[in-house]
């Protein structure tokens, strides 16, 4: 009787044993593809805080490619970037009260990108994106730049900017 609890005494802490190391195997922590970031600071007066997902570019062509010409983006990965004001700014000339929004943009081959300021901050992606819901929409002029291999947002003096791939979208900030 002795040798059969013995037996399954044994067993038993041998199931457990592989049981926590099968668990101890699935917490270890892979690297998030798109990981959330944010940068902040003080424009015109007003204490500005952007939060995105910050993709990589991994050698694809990111707009006119995986972000196509004249469709909303985004203007990160996952959830919707979330772009928070202080006060009320004056964004490209034209008035953005306080509060948060999500930012989008329309990216086009040539000219000018629509910049947008959404009144639904939360929001997945722009898969439930409604127009009729945006505060501010603004045209701005992006730039080439070198290379950033993953999205960053910046902040200076003057405004903010996206730099991805090699782009700049720079939108001024009074």
């Amino acid at each position: 009787m002795k040798r059969l609890f013995k037996i399954k005494a044994i067993c038993f802490l041998a199931c457990a044993f592989l049981v926590s190391a099968a668990a101890m195997a699935q917490t270890e922590k892979k690297p998030i593809p798109s990981p959330r970031d944010s940068v902040s600071g003080v424009v015109a007066g007003s204490h500005i805080k952007i939060w995105y997902g910050s993709p990589s570019v991994k050698g694809r062509k990111i707009f006119g490619g995986l972000e196509p010409y004249g469709k909303v983006y985004r203007a990160g990965a996952n959830e919707a970037t979330i772009f928070t004001t202080s006060k009320a700014i004056t964004v490209e000339g034209k008035p953005l009260p306080a509060g948060s929004y999500a930012f989008f943009v329309i990216p086009v081959e040539k000219g000018a990108w629509t910049v947008i300021f959404n009144k639904t901050a939360k929001q997945w992606g722009a898969y439930k994106y409604d127009e009729s819901k945006d505060q501010l929409r603004v045209m701005v002029t992006p730039k080439h730049t070198s290379l950033h291999e993953r999205m960053v947002y910046l902040i200076d003096k003057n405004g903010f900017s996206m730099n991805w791939d090699t782009i700049s979208i720079p939108v001024s900030v009074k």
